[in-house]
């Protein structure tokens, strides 16, 4: 068994877009960190994985959807350290399975469907228990890998950011809360963090963030109006960005979390949002895996 997954530096680039104005727009890759445990959930894992070592445990437990980058990334992460890891999946198991299911079990995750009505109660103290009476010591990790080590890690990666770069906005994209968290946590009070929801309604996100911190210096906010229809939604343009900014810098995106962010900083811009004269840092949190479903 290793002790530590792999990491692979990664590089931060600058994009001259005719549509930046007065602005600088960098983007830090972070989707290049490691092939399958990309971008943020690299960092959210990494302190469950060495408290799920601490406690003895050699199974990793964890809740998503069919198309989740957290069970793709925890099915990888367990299979390079050695563990072995099962999945609650929301939903009927369809056959044949999707990108990311197949993937999943191909890295030795047990898959287990459950109804939607049940996945509801995923965080009740009763049905954890039945989960553990069924599957054993196995050491839990909530959705999306968002709990307090994942905040710790995200932090973490958050001060190593505002040593290598020098930026005013951090925009990133937000599934669970936990990678936002982070960065409200590591940075320091003269930076502004904002955060763009990939779900509709997805204003209860403020003050799932809030629980999740101590920094009450940090400006932030988390912008809802870029979800182009909900989770897991996109539209026609939303795909044709896709592709243009694959083609135009090389940057490739996905249409669940980034690529709807990215148009949320453009829009921003022409609206001259930000401040003349600043610097973005764009955080590419991964996730790359979800363009498979793309038809």
């Amino acid at each position: 068994m290793t002790h530590s997954l792999s990491y692979a530096a990664t590089p931060v680039i600058e994009l001259n877009h005719e549509g930046v104005n007065g602005v600088r727009l960098l983007v830090k890759r972070e989707d290049l960190n490691h092939p399958f445990v990309s971008g943020n959930k690299w960092w959210k894992l990494k302190y469950n994985l060495e408290e799920a070592k601490r406690a003895g445990h050699d199974t990793l437990l964890t809740f998503g959807g069919a198309y989740s980058n957290h069970l793709y990334a925890t099915a990888a992460a367990a299979h390079e350290l050695g563990m072995k890891s099962i999945g609650i999946v929301r939903g009927e198991r369809t056959e044949p399975l999707n990108h990311t299911l197949s993937f999943a079990e191909s890295r030795g995750m047990k898959l287990h469907f459950i109804s939607r009505e049940a996945y509801r109660k995923k965080n009740e103290h009763e049905f954890l228990q039945s989960i553990r009476n069924q599957f054993g010591d196995a050491y839990i990790i909530p959705e999306g890998g968002t709990n307090e080590f994942a905040v710790r890690g995200c932090a973490e990666f958050a001060k190593t950011l505002e040593e290598e770069i020098d930026f005013d906005y951090l925009c990133l994209p937000i599934g669970t809360g936990g990678t936002m968290a982070g960065m409200i946590e590591g940075l320091s009070s003269n930076k502004k963090v904002i955060g763009f929801s990939s779900l509709k309604g997805g204003d209860f996100l403020k003050d799932e963030i809030q629980l999740l911190v101590s920094n009450t210096q940090l400006d932030w906010q988390v912008n809802t109006g870029y979800h182009f229809g909900g989770y897991g939604k996109s539209t026609p343009d939303l795909i044709s960005f896709i592709e243009d900014m694959k083609m135009n810098y090389q940057l490739p995106l996905d249409q669940v979390y980034t690529a709807k962010m990215m148009m949320g900083v453009f829009d921003l811009i022409g609206q001259n949002y930000f401040e003349h004269g600043s610097t973005i840092l764009i955080l590419h949190t991964g996730g790359l895996q979800g363009n498979h479903s793309i038809k």
